[in-house]
């Protein structure tokens, strides 16, 4: 029974799956709402079991070893809901409007968001990697969710041809990595690895499971899906990819490399230098040359992955909890500014490229405002909560002594804000290609304009959540 209580909140998520999956099939075609406040319904609920099930101190293991809950995946599996439930909110218009199956897109989506909190809370090799396929599988189904658009069609068979072989080189490196230590455990890894962290087969088994988690971050030189998914994918599904999964590959990377790898610190630590560097660099660079609005927030999310893997590099609590900030704050300003697209192509016109920006203010400027502050905060614009993400982490990296990779860091950020700064122009200053106001229903404003506010509450006030942060890795 403890075993149970301990996952009560991810028992009753797979349960409701199931529930809406049948009952989906017995609803009329005008009443497929349900399935959407059904969805809804859960992901409260299930935040709820979670922070109600939680040990208030400390953590606490179940199923042999294999799940655990403590300070970390408690915060990391509330954001991943609270951010679904603003995902949700904002695809239900776009999803109707195009009759895309209504359903299947919210039975997949939940059935991710189980994948995301399962490896939030694994506590051994195998737990994570059963957690990390379930999301896997799930996105790969979503991204062909249309089935008449061929580009989406095409970005699926990308996305699943290089994600299995990503899962292939995980598995191997899991496979090694067990061969050296004999245990799947996270903790046993560690203290098998404080004994002989110069172990061959496990720092080569390291190699390829940081290769498994660079591709599904989406950092360079393994970012090659991104910009084709982000563009083919429908944009509730790519709404979704940019989101709350972020916030689950940071907790693998945490469990992998801190829990399980932490003794071999100085031989992941390259790697993952490597890794940030190579995508602050690629992304702002090749995001200046994008037309396509979605393909320039795909590059856009490549850099801030940098800034995201700088934080778990720099080895120590500080950098933890600015990468955790950072991953949670980068996941609500990437959901707010595609809901802004989704909201503006609700009535059947999909937005894809930067002019289809043009002109917002005047068609709707409360929207004009919001898409402002999401893309400002991206920039690490004060007083914006990107700003200060992108600083706690710069201070991460400069007190483990890495100073060259902080200046790297800011000068590439500079460069980046251009493109950003573009969208704003064509927002302000130029004229609309069409006059029709851009409008949507009343919940998805009130949630676009409290998304927008938030990035500068939070910014003003980085403490509501950089605390709860700092509170993870306090023990």
């Amino acid at each position: 029974m403890d075993n149970i209580g301990l996952a009560t909140g991810e028992i009753f998520l797979l349960c409701a799956i199931c529930v809406i999956l049948i009952g989906d099939l017995f609803v009329s075609e005008n009443r497929r709402q349900m399935s959407y406040l059904l969805s809804q319904l859960t992901l409260v609920i299930t935040l709820i079991l979670t922070w109600v099930v939680a040990p208030e101190t400390g953590s606490a293991t179940a199923f042999g070893g294999s799940f655990v809950m403590d300070p970390m995946s408690k915060l990391c599996k509330s954001w991943i809901l609270v951010v679904s439930i603003g995902v949700f909110l904002y695809s239900r218009d776009y999803i109707n409007a195009r009759r895309i199956m209504n359903g299947e897109y919210y039975t997949l989506a939940l059935s991710g968001v189980l994948g995301m909190m399962i490896m939030v809370s694994s506590s051994t090799m195998l737990t994570l990697y059963l957690g990390l396929e379930l999301l896997s599988l799930s996105l790969y189904a979503l991204v062909a969710l249309n089935r008449t658009d061929e580009k989406s069609s095409e970005a699926a068979m990308k996305y699943f041809v290089l994600g299995a072989l990503a899962s292939g080189a995980l598995l191997y490196g899991i496979s090694m990595i067990y061969g050296a230590t004999g245990s799947l455990h996270f903790d046993v890894i560690a203290a098998k690895l404080g004994e002989d962290s110069s172990s061959t087969a496990a720092v080569f088994g390291l190699a390829f499971v940081v290769v498994g988690i660079a591709f599904k971050f989406g950092a360079a030189p393994f970012h090659m899906w991104v910009p084709d998914v982000y563009e083919g994918a429908p944009t509730s599904v790519t709404l979704y990819i940019s989101s709350a999964p972020k916030i689950a590959a940071f907790a693998i990377s945490m469990r992998f490399l801190v829990d399980g790898l932490e003794t071999a610190h100085a031989s992941w630590q390259g790697m993952l230098i490597i890794l940030s560097v190579l995508s602050i660099v690629i992304g702002n660079v090749i995001a200046l040359a994008q037309v396509s609005i979605k393909r320039m927030l795909a590059y856009s999310t490549i850099s801030h992955v940098g800034f995201i893997l700088m934080g778990i590099l720099a080895g120590n609590d500080q950098g933890y909890s600015a990468s955790m900030f950072y991953a949670i704050t980068y996941a609500l300003t990437s959901m707010g500014a595609f809901g802004i697209l989704l909201a503006m192509g609700r009535a059947g016109v999909e937005i894809n490229l930067l002019t289809d920006l043009r002109g917002l203010f005047r068609r709707n400027p409360v929207y004009a405002a919001v898409m402002m502050v999401l893309l400002v905060s991206m920039a690490g614009v004060p007083p914006t909560v990107g700003f200060y993400a992108k600083l706690a982490v710069l201070n991460a990296v400069v007190q483990a002594d890495l100073v060259w990779l902080a200046v790297l860091a800011v000068v590439f950020s500079v460069v980046g804000a251009f493109y950003y700064l573009r969208v704003i122009k064509y927002m302000f200053f130029d004229e609309p290609a069409e006059t029709q106001p851009v409008d949507s229903s009343l919940d998805v404003q009130v949630g676009l304009t409290i998304n927008g506010a938030a990035m500068i509450l939070f910014g003003v006030f980085p403490g509501l959540i950089m605390a709860a942060c700092v509170a993870a890795f306090a023990g």
